[in-house]
């Protein structure tokens, strides 16, 4: 019996238009009311997913998500604090110095705004802003002091740069950071020991909850983490061919009610 089931936000739990569907509405409802642990699992700060938490119900006692991509874990009724695992501030310096050798934007999330030091503001990073809901700010990396706190770092530039870039960040920054492609134009850096998989297992033994008594449903490669780990790996109908690799069952595309037809299937 699956007693929790980890969701992606963009491209799996909404569709193309930014919307949770009726239908998945009704699905995830239905399996809270039979006791199954309901997880947001994004990339998405905590201030970023409210919204969503409360139009699902998920604001309630023994609620989570995890947020930053494994990075910030929280209760959602009372927003304490299960897991936080931020950079440290030497590796903010070491990563915006990379940006500047290899000509790519970055911006550094905190938990609860944007900072970079792109005179030239990508319109990826004002995507980013607008999509979470959070303030971006400009700093200069030496008005960067240590007690701002970053909890992730993201490379953001056209797709096709960043193909040309990430071989170099990653022989640069090995063994060093979690990194993760989240989309095609965002390429994210944090903790080492930080990944949406560790943080959904680490969870589950905290709710009581085997391995085998995990689902995950995810569309891409942030994703593959918390798929591996899990007892039952779902892919969304659009999901990436990484993610389809690692996953053992396959749902509908997110513009399919994909989530829905996942809980209705192997959970309900």
């Amino acid at each position: 019996m699956i007693k929790l089931v980890a969701i992606d936000i963009d491209g799996t739990l909404l569709n193309d238009k930014r919307e949770i569907t009726p239908e998945v509405k009704s699905a995830i409802r239905r399996a809270k009311e039979k006791g199954v642990k309901i997880v947001i699992t994004t990339g998405r700060p905590f201030h970023g997913v409210k919204d969503i938490l409360a139009e699902l119900n998920l604001l309630e006692d023994g609620d989570y998500v995890i947020t930053f991509n494994g990075a910030l874990v929280v209760r959602t009724k009372d927003n304490s604090e299960f897991i936080r695992k931020p950079l440290a501030y030497e590796d903010y310096l070491d990563i915006e110095r990379l940006s500047r050798e290899l000509n790519v934007h970055l911006h550094a999330n905190a938990a609860d705004c944007i900072y970079t030091a792109n005179r030239n503001i990508s319109k990826y990073t004002v995507n980013e802003a607008f999509i979470v809901d959070m303030p971006l700010l400009y700093r200069t990396p030496e008005e960067m002091t240590p007690n701002l706190e970053i909890i992730k770092c993201m490379y953001i530039d056209e797709p096709e740069f960043l193909d040309k870039v990430i071989p170099q960040i990653e022989e640069r920054f090995e063994d060093r950071f979690t990194m993760v492609r989240s989309t095609p134009f965002y390429y994210e850096l944090l903790n080492r020991e930080v990944s949406k998989g560790q943080a959904v297992i680490a969870l589950a033994i905290k709710l009581g909850f085997t391995q085998s008594e995990t689902m995950a449903i995810g569309d891409a490669d942030n994703d593959i983490a918390m798929l591996e780990v899990v007892g039952h790996p779902v892919a969304m109908g659009n999901a990436t061919e990484n993610i389809l690799a690692v996953a053992r069952k396959v749902t509908k595309s997110n513009n399919e009610h994909g989530v829905a037809h996942a809980i209705e299937q192997w959970v309900l």
